[in-house]
C-alpha cells in the first residue's frame, strides 16, 4: 500500500473558478446566432423616466448604465455576457442597465415598476451559470443580487442558516466551519457562485450522492413576485405538511418565477475525519467496478465518486499546472478520485486501506495515491476542479451536463468523439477540439466539454443537437444540474411530455400573466 501514499503537496490557489472572465473574442450577440429568438413587442423599451426612478430606490453607485456603444468596452459587457462565452444579450441604444438592490423591499419596488411598466427582468447573481440562464437574450434589465450578501441567521442546534440569496456559497461555508457545520454542495465555482444562484438552478455539485440536492436541504425560501409581492417563507422547521409545499416550485425556476432574495438551508455536521484517494484504471468499466466496490466497502462514509479522461488531465496540466507533476506517473485511460467523510479518522482510513488494497489486488486500478493531509486533500481535488476552467483558457468552450444510467456516461463521449471524427469536423484545427469527459459518478451525471473554434456557421448548434439527440434517445435528460436556459430550451419539446409543459405553462401564466420574468428561458413558445 505505500504506492497509494505517493503525493507530493502542490501549490493551490483559492477556488475561484469562474471568478474571472477568460479574454477572448466576444460571441455574437444571442439573437443573431439564433435568430429563432424574436423580442416580445409588448415589452416596454427603457426610457429616461425609468432611469430617473430607478436612481431614486438605490444608490448611484448601485446603477450601471453604461452608455458605450463598443461592448469591448462597455462595462455592461460582463452582466451581458455568460461565463463561457456563448450567449450575449442586446445592448442597444438606452438599453444598458443592471441594477444592484441591496434589500428585499428594494427588489420589490423594482419587480411591481417593471410588471406595471412591463420592463422584462433578468435576475442574476455571480454569473457563473453555463445554461445562458443569468444574462439577457436582449434588452432585459439585469437585477443583480450580489449586494445582498448578509448572513441573517444561523442556529447551532439544528444548522439552519437563513441568508441573503446573494451570500456567496464559499463565505457560507467559510462562517459555518468554525461552528462544526458544512454547506450541503459543494461546487468548482463556490468561491463565486451565490446561494440564491444555486438554489434557483437546482445545483448539484460534487457531493450530491451524500447530501441529496437542494430540494432536500432548503427548508424555506423568501422570493419576490413579479408583481413586486413577498412570498416570505423562511421556515427552518425540517416537516411542514400544511398544504403545497411552494418552495419546490422556485427551487430550479431559474427566475422564470420571482426572484430569491433569502434562504433558510440546513447544514450537515462538518465531517472530523475527510480521507480522498486518488486511482488511474485502464477502462470505463473499471471505473464501474471501483465505484461498486467502494459503495460495498465504504457506505455510509463514502461521500463523492468523480471520474474523468486522461484528456481532461493533458487539458489541465496545458493550461492551470503546467508546474506541477500529475499525482499518478504513467498514463491510464480514466482517473477516479473518491472521497470519504466521517467522524473517526482510524476507522474511515482502515476501510478506505481495505478498499483499496482490493481494487489493486483484483486489478481493477493499476495505481493510486492517497492524501495525508488537507493541502493533498485539496491538491487532489484540484485535478478534477479545473477541468472546466481550463478547456475555456484553451479557446471557446461548450459544456453539457448529461443524466443517464452509469454504463452510459462514457458512451457518450466516445460515440461524439467518432460522429464529429467521421465528418472531418473534430481535431487539431478543425471546428470541435479536445472533447473530453469527466463528471459525478455517484449521481449519473457526466459532464462534456469542447472546444469550439469559430463562431461562423452553426457549429453550437450542431453540437447541441447531437448530445441532446444522444441524450433522449437513451432515456437520460438534457439537463442534470445546470438548468435550461437559453441552450436547451428548444430542446424541451422533446425532453418533456405535452401534459408537462400545458402544467409548467399554466403555473407561469398564473404567477407571471405579464410574462417580465426571465423570458425566453426554460419554457419554450408554444
Amino acid at each position: 500500500m505505500s504506492s497509494l501514499l505517493r503525493i507530493k503537496p502542490l501549490l493551490l490557489n483559492k477556488r475561484l473558478f469562474h471568478s474571472t472572465r477568460i479574454s477572448q473574442a466576444l460571441t455574437p450577440l444571442t439573437h443573431i446566432k439564433h435568430p429563432e429568438f424574436k423580442r416580445r413587442a409588448d415589452y416596454a423599451k427603457i426610457t429616461e423616466n425609468d432611469i430617473n426612478f430607478f436612481k431614486s430606490i438605490l444608490a448611484t453607485n448601485n446603477i450601471v448604465y453604461d452608455t458605450n456603444d463598443n461592448p469591448q468596452e462597455s462595462e455592461m459587457t460582463k452582466y451581458n455576457t455568460d461565463w463561457f462565452n456563448l450567449y450575449r444579450g442586446l445592448s442597444s441604444e438606452i438599453d444598458r442597465l443592471c441594477l444592484f438592490p441591496t434589500s428585499t423591499e428594494q427588489v420589490s419596488k423594482i419587480l411591481k415598476y417593471c410588471n406595471e411598466r412591463k420592463l422584462a427582468v433578468v435576475p442574476q447573481g455571480g454569473n457563473t451559470g453555463v445554461s445562458g440562464g443569468a444574462v439577457p437574450v436582449f434588452d432585459e434589465i439585469v437585477v443583480n443580487t450580489s449586494k445582498m450578501n448578509n448572513i441573517r441567521h444561523f442556529d447551532a442546534v439544528s444548522g439552519a442558516a437563513i441568508v441573503d440569496s446573494g451570500v456567496i456559497l464559499e463565505a457560507l461555508d467559510q462562517y459555518v466551519e468554525p461552528k462544526g457545520y458544512t454547506v450541503p454542495l459543494d461546487l468548482g465555482a463556490k468561491g463565486s457562485c451565490q446561494i440564491g444562484g444555486n438554489v434557483s438552478t437546482n445545483a448539484g455539485g460534487l457531493r450530491l450522492m451524500k447530501f441529496g440536492n437542494l430540494h432536500g436541504n432548503v427548508l424555506g425560501l423568501e422570493v419576490v413576485l413579479p408583481d413586486g409581492t413577498v412570498l416570505e417563507n423562511l421556515s427552518t422547521l425540517r416537516k411542514d405538511n400544511t398544504g403545497y409545499d411552494l418552495k419546490q416550485m422556485f427551487i430550479g425556476a431559474e427566475g422564470t418565477l420571482g426572484i430569491v432574495t433569502g434562504v433558510s438551508l440546513l447544514t450537515p455536521r462538518r465531517p472530523k475525519a475527510v480521507n480522498v484517494a486518488l486511482v488511474g484504471l485502464d477502462s470505463f468499466e473499471a471505473v464501474q467496478e471501483a465505484f461498486v466496490k467502494a459503495k460495498e466497502d465504504l457506505s455510509e462514509i463514502l461521500s463523492a465518486f468523480e471520474f474523468w479522461d486522461s484528456e481532461s488531465v493533458g487539458i489541465v496540466k496545458d493550461y492551470m499546472m503546467q508546474e506541477t507533476n500529475y499525482p499518478i506517473e504513467g498514463k491510464h485511460a480514466f482517473y477516479a478520485l473518491l472521497e470519504t467523510q466521517g467522524s473517526r479518522q482510524e476507522h474511515d482510513q482502515e476501510k478506505l486501506d481495505s478498499y483499496l488494497g482490493r481494487i489493486l489486488e483484483e486489478g481493477i486500478a493499476q495505481d493510486g495515491v492517497m492524501a495525508q493531509d488537507a493541502k493533498q486533500v485539496q491538491a487532489l481535488w484540484s485535478w478534477r476542479e479545473k477541468i472546466p476552467e481550463s478547456i475555456a483558457r484553451a479557446g471557446t468552450a461548450m459544456t453539457y451536463d448529461i443524466a443517464m444510467e452509469v454504463p452510459l456516461l462514457y458512451k457518450m463521449v466516445q460515440d461524439t468523439k467518432k460522429h464529429f471524427g467521421e465528418k472531418g469536423l473534430f481535431g487539431p484545427n478543425k471546428l470541435y477540439s479536445n472533447i473530453l469527459g469527466f463528471g459525478h459518478v455517484g449521481d449519473g451525471n457526466l459532464h462534456i466539454m469542447a472546444n469550439l473554434n469559430e463562431f461562423e456557421g452553426h457549429g453550437q448548434e450542431t453540437f447541441d443537437h447531437y448530445v441532446f439527440d444522444w441524450a433522449m434517445k437513451h432515456d437520460g435528460s438534457i439537463t442534470a444540474e445546470h438548468g435550461v436556459g437559453v441552450s436547451k430550451v428548444h430542446y424541451m419539446n422533446q425532453a418533456k411530455s405535452k401534459v408537462q409543459l400545458k402544467l409548467m405553462r399554466t403555473i407561469k401564466d398564473a404567477i407571471d400573466p405579464n410574462g417580465i420574468m426571465n423570458p425566453y428561458k426554460v419554457i419554450p413558445e408554444h
